[in-house]
């Protein structure tokens, strides 16, 4: 779905009010942004000479309509909460943990990353859904509307999207993101789901002046300048099918594949034994479902000591899984960013979601870095997830976001 609109159907209205207390700069009738979106990153370990070395990249916040970071979870949080409040103030700022993060200088590993959207050209909504293990679907929709509602009162009928940030081991992305992306009144939606490293110990959001748990963050941005929302993967489908006709929905874990222990039967399907299974093997060989007549990546996250395996994503008996094979995946990202030129204009910035698993897999492909230069070429700036969100679903290995022109 694209959100671009036109430079010629946002009038020159007096500016919108914006959530961050600072006043919004005055209108303006140009073509490209005054203020850009300012985009900055540091590998820094310690959480305040990261945070200090981010503020000097993208100011103090005081001309911004928020901050978006996305940190490492080795950094202290209660240093890193700190040092955001002392480098921003009053300004919103939202995040979330990461498994690496990507910035204007490409993939890093233990750093943050971060971007400050103006407020002359944005305006933010925000909600906080705790409790994820007890989701309740009447609760998140309600919720939701009264953010559009909010949204719609004070968005002066310009455009806008939804951002998503999930704790990546609530296992309730599925539930949360359909509930939320059918309550969106046709705003499009993109996110991600926090990360962990390669660890799947402890992912949190940060909303608040607090880093949360079992939580999510939607952010309903408003703005008047030319965007687009995108997803992409770099998979296409092999004849080997697999049923799964053992598996736990609540915890995300495959008992059986074919009636055959579920790590077992996926090594012989693609070729290898079941000791070799590792993270990079599942980013080579994903596994994707047909849903309305397009194949989406089902994850496999880890193999357990039992021979099961557990799914980034929702996995049910009945499942009915095909092993994917990888096309040129640097080739897939020009296509992209070439379509995103010509649907928004000069690229001013990327927000992106990037699974850990197209990670690894660059990585031992030896193809981390091209992309990585590809990144830095189109303004990257975002993490790398635990799965990711668009519209109204919950997706693996894929890439999604926001592209974002001028006015």
């Amino acid at each position: 779905m694209n959100g671009r609109t036109p430079p010629s159907s946002l009038p020159p209205l007096p500016p919108f009010p914006v959530t961050s207390p600072r006043a919004p700069a005055s209108a303006r009738d140009v073509d490209g942004p005054t203020i850009p979106v300012r985009r900055g990153g540091s590998d820094k370990t310690d959480a305040r000479a990261a945070v200090a070395e981010l503020r000097r990249q993208i100011g103090d916040g005081g001309d911004a309509a928020c901050v978006l970071v996305f940190f490492s979870p080795a950094y202290d949080r209660g240093d890193m909460l700190a040092a955001l409040k002392e480098a921003f103030g009053s300004t919103p700022v939202f995040g979330c943990t990461t498994a690496g993060e990507i910035t204007p200088f490409g993939y890093i590993s233990n750093g943050l990353s971060g971007i400050s959207f103006p407020a002359e050209d944005f305006m933010v909504h925000s909600a906080l859904f705790e409790g994820l293990s007890q989701f309740q679907i009447a609760n998140t929709i309600e919720l939701t509307h009264q953010l559009v509602s909010q949204r719609h009162a004070q968005a002066q009928g310009r455009p806008g999207f939804g951002l998503l940030l999930v704790d990546g081991l609530s296992t309730r992305e599925e539930q949360l993101v359909s509930a939320i992306g059918n309550a969106l009144a046709g705003l499009p939606l993109i996110g991600g789901s926090a990360g962990d490293g390669l660890d799947f110990k402890s992912t949190v959001v940060l909303h608040g002046g607090r880093c949360v748990s079992d939580a999510a963050i939607l952010l309903l941005m408003t703005t008047r300048r030319r965007f687009s929302v995108f997803k992409t993967e770099h998979f296409v489908p092999t004849e080997h099918k697999m049923v799964v006709t053992g598996a736990d929905l609540e915890s995300r874990r495959v008992f059986e594949i074919n009636a055959e222990p579920a790590a077992l039967e996926y090594a012989r399907l693609v070729g290898l034994s079941h000791e070799a299974l590792t993270p990079k093997i599942f980013a080579a060989h994903p596994v994707v479902v047909r849903v309305g007549g397009q194949y989406h990546v089902r994850a496999i996250q880890k193999v357990n000591p039992d021979n099961s395996l557990t799914f980034y994503c929702a996995i049910d008996e009945g499942l009915v899984l095909t092993v994917a094979r990888g096309i040129d995946i640097v080739e897939n990202l020009h296509e992209l960013f070439r379509r995103l030129e010509r649907e928004t204009g000069p690229l001013d910035a990327i927000v992106g979601f990037d699974c850990v698993l197209r990670n690894l897999e660059t990585e031992q492909r030896s193809l981390k870095a091209a992309v990585s230069d590809l990144f830095v070429a189109h303004r990257v700036t975002g993490f790398c997830t635990y799965g990711e969100q668009y519209m109204s679903m919950h997706v693996n290995q894929t890439f999604t976001g926001v592209a974002i022109g001028g006015t």
